[in-house]
């Protein structure tokens, strides 16, 4: 009898992992909505303070803003659950878009219609482009060992020098004019085209990493990648892999942003990672790895936007924006100190 009840209740009772994962689960869940509040605060404490923040013409600058940063943040994201970092991300996006723009605008003669070959070819050069960053940021951290700080510092140099090189210094206007008309189309007037493509990228983002393998093991090898090995899973390919995502991403940001501006400018997404970094450590990733969400990121995305566009709208001088988001980033990082330490005690 006691046999009886002892396989029953055994039955009943979780296994270890499972509890660990549903306590994961509930308490990023926890942290979620607290994000959401916190940029509920944020948009009704700008709103009161100054209520053209509410306008249609704010909302777009937000929307637009957002996008950009959210875009590189989703990378970013993946990355930094592996315990790493990427700080070439922003000088990559304006990198990719120069090279995109180099291309339609000195392989073809670009007129005043719009051409879809040419700017299907723009598209696929920047986003080749920005991969190929991520693939040399993923070999050099997997396979020669050298700290992804170090890399990615050394490829932020050389992607803003190259940036510059293609076109000594200048923006390149020559591109097609389609680019900068679906750049800027809104549906209704609120929704920006590009706005909808990002949200579609952010929900396969946020699948992969909650609901696939892959997701699977990048938040495992932040957690133990001692434990991903002995798995049988090739932490270094997987690592890579990360990497040259993180790249796709900021080239697909890059595109973007050269259709919002009409033009590819070598300074584009110069202050993006320190945006994109602080987005995703506000939003719960932590930088030691092996815990967070996408959700997290759009949360600490919103906060970013809404903060860099209600400091314009209440009169702030604008080289006050990265003092804050500096500042933020620093109070985020020192409660990721303090969740870390918590969960070292637990």
């Amino acid at each position: 009898m006691a046999t009886n009840l002892q396989l029953q209740s055994a039955s009943l009772t979780p296994p270890p992992s499972k509890v660990s994962g549903l306590v994961r689960r509930g308490r990023n869940s926890m942290r979620d909505l607290w994000m959401g509040g916190l940029l509920l605060i944020l948009i009704i404490a700008f709103g009161i303070k100054a209520p053209t923040f509410f306008s249609r013409a704010s909302w777009l600058n937000t929307s637009n803003t957002a996008l950009e940063v959210l875009l590189v943040a989703l990378g970013e994201t993946f990355v930094i659950c592996t315990a790493g970092i990427d700080l070439s991300v922003g000088a990559n996006l304006g990198f990719s878009a120069m090279a995109g723009a180099w291309a339609m605008s000195h392989l073809f003669s670009v007129g005043a219609g719009s051409d879809i070959g040419i700017v299907l070819v723009g598209v696929v050069a920047a986003i080749i482009t920005a991969a190929l960053v991520g693939a040399l940021n993923g070999a050099l951290i997997a396979w020669a060992n050298v700290p992804p700080f170090v890399v990615t510092l050394g490829t932020l140099g050389m992607t803003t020098g190259l940036a510059d090189l293609i076109n000594n210094g200048q923006e390149i206007s020559a591109i097609p004019t389609s680019i900068a008309h679906v750049g800027n189309l809104n549906i209704g007037g609120w929704m920006p085209i590009p706005v909808a493509f990002g949200a579609i990228i952010t929900i396969i983002c946020a699948l992969i990493l909650a609901k696939t393998r892959f997701g699977a093991h990048t938040l495992s090898l932040g957690d133990s990648r001692e434990s991903v090995i002995r798995s049988g899973i090739n932490d270094k390919r997987h690592i890579f892999k990360v990497y040259v995502l993180a790249g796709v991403l900021a080239g697909i940001a890059g595109v973007i942003v050269m259709g919002r501006l009409g033009a590819a400018s070598p300074t584009s997404g110069s202050s993006d990672n320190l945006s994109a970094i602080a987005a995703v450590v506000i939003g719960g990733t932590s930088l030691f790895g092996g815990r967070g969400t996408i959700l997290g990121t759009v949360f600490g995305t919103g906060i970013i936007a809404v903060l860099l566009t209600g400091l314009i709208v209440i009169n702030v001088p604008p080289f006050w924006q990265e003092v804050a988001v500096g500042a933020v980033l620093i109070a985020a990082v020192y409660v990721d100190q303090l969740r870390g330490k918590r969960r070292a005690k637990a």
